[in-house]
């Protein structure tokens, strides 16, 4: 057994200072949450030494600057000092520092160290006794964590866009503070941005329509009272308007889009309902979502009280909105309790993905949950099958499986105990952590405590260090095929055989079922099949994104002429990893005939994707074409 020791400073900061004697406590602005001190929390991507100085609270107060590319500003950081400690070390990431001093206005000592890639340059600060650390600063115009969108990459073609996403070490570019997922902290902000455009943040709006901020500007405020992750805070900004979904849900978009998407998202707020049922009160007032310009390169971003979601999830048939219910899970698994570092990052994808299971079988039934669980366990043997053995382990800065296996691992423990007994210490779970970080040692801790309670006998059935620990999928791992998806492996199945695309049922067909039919074909098929399945089902055309994506695969596999204007527009038009990174990396594989095709397409479409996606591939076509 490995356990976890808790140092709580929630107490001393409030003023009680029995676990860390004569800690000053000078009247935060909220709670604040403890921090894991163990060996196995500590984290290894941040520089904070939050056991000597940690930031309680930051309050932003911040312009834009669409030409520019920047926000420049103050952010005023409340201190929580240890007795004898004189510095705070802060995470900044390529930020322009021009003045730090104390709450009354008077100069700090500081010191810019070594600047190390992505995890950037530690700013350590002498605090002289100060409770408040003033930092006056700019951000750069590539600053990972900021996409500057011209009006050509938005949905409305006429006024540009900015939206953060700072998961998981970016907005140390964009905020300098402690960026450590256990350092939770509370958070004010003012944002000034042109007259016309109108800013979202992940926190309370105090101010829905702006006010005045000079002339040309509006600024808009915002607050989060309750102690939240630093990665958790994001901003957006550009042609939003908002439709109410219900009495605490909504969806912000552009105007030509809001309409669609507040069709798909019809049903947020029974989700919401459905979540408390099973697992405790939603905590954090509203629960909004944000539909994003096709850039944001991720299925969606669970920020606190607004999640980030990309349009791509809008198809129309409503068939997407599981993204919907694993974003709004994180509002329990990953914004309630949170990993306490990225090694433990599955403490927050791994629950999120089953919780997300349960909502979506609470609102749709136990068949559609059965598919998307089959399709997860799917995903998971593929992750397994690739390796290597050191990235398939649950625990660790590099797992791949942190959403599938966790999910799988958590599944098994329900079949293992009982759903009603799962239930209940899940729901404790939730409630024993609420607003404060975890481990994986310490979730081991309580599962051993709360649940197990000394029966060895179950100790032995559940294999808790086999699956945590160790490669591979447990033999003891349990799963639930779908019969529903039979159904689509015998479609396949009679295709491959020589029968026609026209004998599939692929028309009535959900996402789910066409992503299971495509992702099981074999990578090699004849021509006459591929325009076969084109010509009844017009995939090279399909408005679905999952659908699409799965087929250009085929088409880039096969070298399938036919299909690449399609292959060239989805590139261009969609800028979500998941879609993108397969159909590059098949390109890039074939020296001869993909890899030029890359560069082109990269080169045209590079623009209107993420900074660290845009990166990420510039690195994988430049290593195919120097090898």
């Amino acid at each position: 057994m490995i356990s976890v020791l808790r140092v709580v400073l929630l107490s001393t900061l409030l003023g009680a200072c029995a676990l860390v004697p004569g800690l000053r406590a000078e009247a935060p602005p909220a709670e604040v949450a403890p921090i894991l001190t163990s060996a196995d929390a500590v984290d290894r991507q941040s520089y904070a030494r939050p056991l000597e100085a940690r930031v309680t609270h930051v309050d932003l107060d911040l312009t834009t600057d669409f030409a520019a590319h920047t926000v420049a500003g103050t952010a005023a950081l409340t201190v929580q000092a240890a007795p004898g400690a004189t510095e705070i070390v802060l995470d900044t990431l390529d930020l322009s520092i021009s003045a730090v001093t104390d709450g009354e206005g008077r100069a700090l000592v500081w010191a810019l160290g070594k600047s190390e890639g992505d995890k950037g340059a530690p700013l350590t600060v002498q605090l002289a006794g100060a409770t408040k650390v003033v930092v006056t600063y700019r951000s750069s115009a590539t600053a990972l964590a900021l996409q500057w969108l011209p009006p050509e990459l938005t949905a409305g073609k006429v006024k540009p866009y900015l939206y953060s996403q700072g998961q998981a070490i970016l907005n140390r570019s964009w905020i300098p503070t402690q960026d450590s997922p256990g350092i939770r902290q509370t958070w004010t902000a003012r944002i000034v941005v042109p007259a016309g455009l109108t800013a979202v943040m992940s926190g309370e709006k105090l101010t829905p329509k702006g006010e005045a901020a000079g002339p040309g500007q509006r600024a808009f405020r915002f607050r989060m009272t309750r102690p939240t992750a630093p990665y958790l805070i994001a901003l957006a900004a550009g042609d939003i308007a908002f439709r109410s979904l219900g009495p605490r849900t909504g969806v912000y978009a552009e105007p030509s889009v809001l309409d669609r998407a507040a069709y798909e998202l019809a049903d947020t707020e029974k989700m919401v309902e459905a979540a408390e049922t099973l697992y405790g009160p939603y905590r954090w007032g509203r629960y909004d979502v944000l539909v994003l310009p096709p850039a944001f390169p991720y299925g969606g971003m669970e920020n606190t009280t607004l999640t980030f979601l990309t349009p791509t999830f809008i198809t129309g048939d409503r068939a997407n909105v599981s993204l919907i219910a694993h974003e709004l899970a994180h509002s329990w698994s990953g914004n309630l309790v949170t990993n306490a570092t990225w090694d433990d990052v599955w403490l927050n994808e791994g629950f999120t993905s089953y919780v997300e299971n349960r909502i979506m079988e609470a609102l749709y039934g136990p068949e559609r949950a059965g598919i998307e669980a089959d399709l997860s366990r799917d995903e998971l043997n593929g992750d397994v099958a690739k390796g290597p053995d050191a990235a398939i382990t649950l625990f660790g800065e590099n797992t791949e499986v942190a959403y599938t296996k966790g999910e799988a691992f958590l599944r098994t423990i329900e079949h293992a105990v009982g759903r009603e007994r799962w239930d209940a210490w899940l729901r404790g779970y939730f409630d024993r952590y609420a607003f404060q970080p975890q481990t994986t040692a310490g979730f081991l801790a309580d599962l051993r405590t709360h649940l197990i309670k000394g029966d060895a006998a179950l100790e032995a059935r559940l294999q808790l260090d086999e699956w945590v620990y160790k490669p591979g999928i447990p033999a003891n791992a349990y799963h639930l095929p779908s019969p529903a998806l039979a159904k689509v492996d015998a479609a396949r199945a009679a295709f491959l055989a020589g029968g026609p695309a026209a004998a599939i049922p692929g028309k009535p067909w959900t996402t789910q079922e066409w992503k299971r039919f495509l992702d099981g074909l074999p990578r090699s098929l004849t021509t006459a099949q591929l325009d076969d399945l084109d010509r009844t089902f017009a995939l090279s055309a399909s408005t679905n994104a999952y659908v699409r994506s799965g087929w250009l695969e085929l088409v880039v596999a096969n070298r399938w002429e036919p299909g690449l204007p399609s292959l060239e527009a989805f590139l261009q038009s969609n800028g979500r990893g998941l879609f993108v990174r397969p159909l590059y990396a098949g390109l890039v594989k074939d020296k001869t005939w993909g890899l030029p095709l890359a560069r082109r397409y990269f080169e045209l479409a590079k623009g209107g994707y993420h900074p660290s996606l845009a990166a990420g591939l510039e690195r994988q076509i430049a290593a195919a074409e120097g090898t």
